[in-house]
């Protein structure tokens, strides 16, 4: 709605400017042009001023041909007829001997939107794509892709294209880069621009001559081309050797990408480019900008997938300054614990314990999740940390409860000394989680905790003021389980408890769990204590805590994108809230089930394995899959799948288990797109290790197991067993195929 008394202004602007006397002093003029652009940003309407504001556009002028423009690119669509005159003004303006003028005509003609404006326009962009000028030949260029946007449904000139690829060695380097831009804005259905050798070579050659912009606008363009072999290559990469230490961080970032798109088949030119450019990605980190300090971060994490050592010396780098944002330093952190090793561990734990009380309780509750994740390779120092934030008395209880249960998960030797921790706990937490993770380590390990009956008799007292089913589910789990383990202590009060869930509760969910623990109770407690205890998990497996190294082309295509920065830390985040176990009937967490469904990789060239003993050679598809590691499997998903799952191909391998340590162990695996998550030490009989892959859309697990030969009707000799989701021979024939060519290999180089 235009504002009150608009009206008034507009004629009082239109007897200005149709007033001689102030068309004869150009100042006056130009102040109620100026005075006319200001009443239009505000929201009048001052269309009506149309036809006076094109004969303003007659004069030498500059500032007030550039305010006229503006006004008519505003209003041409408002007044297609009188824009007519206004387009004759403009290819008049396009021959003017000033080339600053025929610039300007060009773009504000080009950016008329009224119909029919493309026949008044081809010729005067055509005809600037030879100007001397170069500023004209600049709005050519993109008047060129302009007119392809007003009418994307037509036939494309191939004259047009001609010259723009022509022009691609303009010696003006804004011209060239405009020109990709055009290109690929007009050639966007055919697959963008074209990169061939002598385009290739040419820019690099120019790349000195560009600004930042389009320096690493170029290198992303130089991404579609590949070298034709090792000596272009070579020759290509030493061009761009010195962009990777600009002071730019997106040329540096560009030229890194670049670097592992064409170094694919050479890893150690890969990794010398990542280390080449370590220094200008901390400086990144460390920019005053919060943006880019941001972005830095997220790249520094992606190069970690590959290179968790590169970045280990300077941790420090990445301690959390006291004025930087909550999401800069939640990046730190999650950095930090990827770089703790044994001769850093003792300061990052001290960093990590000052931002547990920070005034923040994301943060804190952050640096708590952190000390835990450092607790499954470092379980003591970080114990003595967790038990000191537990003894404060603060809100950082829930967090502390929850990392305990999850470093009970991952490292079992740590139980009594967390559970002599919980047992001096006096506060309980008071949201859903907390309560959560106490109930589940009361419990599985009550029975090594003396006042777990007392803790879990609070609870059911507290029972009718409960709101969460989650909680009540939990609570009657641990119940049952602490009942199966001190019976005496705990009958009478899960008696209460299965009859209010029973008889008064109104959740269905917590109804049929009660209903089923009460008629497992009337089959027997052996019955009972089979189901819900079950056996334990063997002593002797090492849970394999940090990830793998990724191979680097996982993550190269995505870098120096916004997908570092949008993409969930799924790498180093924390188990699911509810942790499945082996034997419990407990709610399973979302974040496991999400984990376990697949997305088949890309095709890959086949391998030339023969078929495995006992597996068909039938299938659907006429050429074998490839392995590959696909999204990592985490160990709860892993243990879930294979209680549910059947074994599908079993075989005998005539070797033994490979001596190797674990590290040799996981690497020789990983090489051969093998993920390896436990297996028991060498000297431990019997021997197990589990590991799985994926090939052809499908998801293979498998479990090695070795005797003690000693034992009688015993051999010395692994049995490997497969299981398979979906089931696809074809695969586990590859699979069985190049994990005993694997294991073949580590022993030979033993002996």
């Amino acid at each position: 709605m235009p504002y009150f008394g608009s009206e008034e202004t507009v004629k009082d602007l239109k007897r200005a400017l149709s007033n001689p006397n102030i068309q004869a002093d150009r100042l006056r003029y130009r102040n109620y042009i100026t005075r006319v652009i200001r009443s239009m940003t505000q929201g009048l309407d001052v269309s009506a001023l149309f036809m006076d504001m094109v004969k303003a556009s007659a004069t030498v002028d500059i500032v007030q041909k550039k305010l006229v423009y503006l006004y008519m690119c505003t209003y041409a669509s408002h007044k297609p007829d009188l824009a007519l005159l206004a387009i004759n003004t403009l290819r008049k303006d396009c021959a003017d001997p000033n080339p600053m003028v025929r610039g300007l005509a060009l773009r504000n003609m080009c950016n008329f939107r009224m119909p029919g404006i493309t026949e008044y326009i081809q010729q005067p962009v055509l005809t600037g794509l030879r100007d001397k000028a170069s500023y004209v030949r600049r709005v050519a260029v993109l008047g060129c892709a302009k007119m392809h946007s007003l009418h994307p449904n037509t036939e494309i000139d191939p004259s047009v294209v001609n010259e723009l690829y022509a022009l691609l060695r303009d010696p003006d380097p804004v011209v060239v880069v405009n020109c990709l831009r055009a290109l690929e804005e007009i050639l966007k259905d055919e697959g963008g621009v074209v990169i061939n050798k002598p385009i290739a070579h040419h820019l690099l050659n120019r790349l000195k001559d560009l600004d930042s912009w389009a320096q690493s606008e170029v290198l992303t363009f130089l991404l579609r081309y590949r070298p034709r072999g090792d000596d272009e290559l070579f020759d290509v990469l030493s061009l761009l050797d010195e962009f990777l230490h600009s002071v730019h961080a997106p040329v540096m970032a560009a030229t890194l990408r670049l670097f592992l798109h064409l170094a694919a088949a050479h890893p150690a030119v890969q990794a010398d480019a990542l280390l080449r450019a370590r220094s200008p990605l901390l400086a990144a980190c460390g920019s005053a900008s919060r943006e880019l300090c941001f972005a830095g971060l997220c790249h520094v994490q992606q190069v970690l997938r590959s290179r968790p050592a590169l970045y280990g010396s300077h941790y420090k780098r990445f301690f959390c300054g006291y004025s930087e944002p909550g999401y800069i330093k939640l990046r730190k952190m999650e950095i930090l614990v990827e770089l703790v090793n044994d001769e850093n561990v003792v300061l990052v734990l001290e960093e990590l314990k000052s931002y547990c009380t920070d005034v923040s309780p994301e943060l804190a509750q952050a640096a708590i999740t952190a000390i835990g994740r450092i607790g499954r390779t470092y379980t003591e120092k970080c114990l003595d940390i967790l038990t000191g934030l537990l003894a404060l008395k603060q809100d950082h209880v829930t967090s502390v409860i929850r990392t305990f249960r999850d470093l009970v998960w991952f490292c079992p030797q740590s139980t009594g000394a967390v559970c002599r921790a919980v047992e001096g706990c006096e506060d309980n937490p008071q949201d859903d989680e907390g309560k959560q993770a106490l109930l589940w380590l009361l419990g599985v390990h009550g029975v090594h905790i003396s006042s777990a009956p007392y803790v879990l008799e609070g609870f059911i007292d507290g029972l009718k003021a409960e709101l969460s089913f989650a909680v009540k589910v939990e609570l009657l789990t641990a119940t049952m389980k602490l009942f199966l383990c001190r019976p005496a202590e705990i009958q009478d009060m899960l008696g209460r408890l299965l009859h209010y869930c029973i008889e008064e509760e109104s959740d269905v969910c917590v109804r049929d769990r009660a209903l089923l623990y009460y008629r497992l109770l009337q089959c027997g407690v052996e019955e009972a204590r089979k189901i819900l205890l079950g056996p334990e998990s063997d002593p002797s497996m090492t849970v394999l805590a940090g990830r793998p190294e990724e191979p680097v082309g996982c993550w190269a295509s995505s870098f120096n994108t916004l997908v570092p920065l949008a993409e969930a830390d799924t790498h180093g985040a924390d188990p699911p809230a509810d942790l499945p176990e082996q034997t419990s009937n407990s709610t399973e967490a979302s974040g496991v089930e999400d984990e376990l469904m697949y997305k088949p990789p890309p095709v890959n060239a086949a391998l030339g394995a023969g078929p495995a003993e006992g597996v068909s050679d039938t299938d659907d598809s006429q050429e074998e899959p490839s392995l590959t590691l696909g999204p990592p499997l985490s160990h709860e998903a892993f243990e879930k799948l294979w209680l549910e799952l059947q074994v599908l191909h079993r075989q005998t391998l005539d070797f033994p288990p490979p001596a190797a340590p674990p590290e040799t162990l996981q690497a020789a695996l990983q090489l051969v797109k093998i993920q390896a998550l436990a297996f028991s030490h060498s000297d431990t009989r019997p021997w197990k290790a589990y590991v799985c892959s994926r090939a052809g859309g499908a998801l293979m697990l498998a479990e090695l197991l070795h005797a003690d030969p000693e034992l009688p009707d015993s051999q010395d000799a692994l049995l490997l067993s497969v299981k398979q989701q979906p089931e696809k021979p074809q695969a586990v024939r590859v699979f069985v195929s190049v994990l005993r060519s694997a294991l073949q290999t580590l022993n030979s180089d033993r002996t």
